[in-house]
């Protein structure tokens, strides 16, 4: 804290001046280094926003527009011919859309509660084998998922869940990854705390329910939006499980919107902005919720 000087009289009865109080200036090499960081955040952003704009601009172009030579960054003219042919029923791409938002939201529904309570646990409780059942789970993150398709497929048919919601939803809602993260986060939290609810009278399954939940929102918000995606952006298990077109998710359903010899690229690119809908809106729901995730959380075993 800088303070002003006062100097003593001086001989003569003349006050000396006082002095200012400094300010600190920037270093040439300072300013210079944030510049550079600002100009690589601003060519990242571009990078990563330009896809995004290219899809939404061509979605209001016309066929021959889109495949126009010499290439045009904006539709001349604007035409909304894209969304009006998927709205028109040709393709159920709402249905689609239906089906992958209620798969997703299932998913990611029971992933939460599983998850979180092996995370738990892992965790907090002792039980013999607790480090070989952690290292199991841990052991299936190195498998490529691929692997799991044929014996998954076999299942989900010996259970009749050919072609249905179920066969979606089910499967990948046992989480090795969401075990692992959320109990991460469940070490990095204060014991004390559970501690003197546990001195309180409280039990194993209050605490968690009642402590331990709220306080892993962020984290809990985290691995929503990461399960969620997973489910949303799947293609390849739809695939090989979703019989009926009217059953497809939205992934496999936009691949159906491309010929074999004609590819209509406006209708596509209209497609996938509708599929990117409920992404932004998830993550600007909980960024803050992720940011608070990434910022409080740390690898502890």
């Amino acid at each position: 804290m800088t303070s002003l000087i006062s100097q003593k009289p001086v001989a003569g009865g003349e006050e000396a001046p006082r002095t200012r109080p400094s300010r600190r200036r920037r270093s040439p090499r300072r300013t210079a280094g944030r510049v550079v960081l600002y100009v690589v955040l601003a060519l990242v952003t571009l990078l990563i926003v330009l896809p995004l704009v290219w899809i939404v601009l061509t979605s209001f172009k016309t066929d021959s527009d889109a495949i126009r030579n010499p290439f045009s960054a904006f539709p001349a003219p604007w035409s909304m011919d894209a969304y009006i042919t998927l709205a028109s029923g040709q393709q159920p791409i709402f249905r689609w859309f239906l089906n992958s938002l209620l798969a997703a939201t299932l998913q990611t529904a029971i992933i939460l509660v599983t998850a979180s309570a092996a995370a738990y646990a892992l965790a907090r409780l002792e039980f013999w084998g607790k480090k070989i059942v952690f290292g199991a789970i841990i052991a299936t993150l190195l498998v490529p998922p691929v692997i799991f398709l044929i014996p998954n497929y076999l299942i989900v048919q010996n259970l009749g869940w050919l072609d249905t919601i179920w066969a979606i939803s089910i499967p990948g809602a046992a989480s090795a990854f969401g075990v692992f993260f959320l109990r991460q986060f469940f070490i990095g939290l204060p014991v004390e705390i559970e501690e003197a609810a546990r001195i309180d009278g409280a039990g194993d399954i209050r605490i968690f329910l009642q402590i331990v939940i709220p306080l892993a929102r962020p984290a809990l918000a985290t691995l929503a939006v990461l399960s969620f995606l997973a489910n949303w952006n799947d293609f390849l298990w739809p695939v090989y499980v979703l019989l009926s077109p009217e059953n497809l998710t939205l992934q496999p359903g936009l691949a159906q919107l491309q010929g074999a010899y004609s590819t209509h690229f406006a209708i596509v690119m209209a497609g996938a902005v509708i599929a990117s809908i409920p992404v932004l809106i998830l993550f600007s729901i909980a960024q803050r919720h992720i940011v608070d995730s990434v910022a409080s959380s740390g690898v502890k075993g």
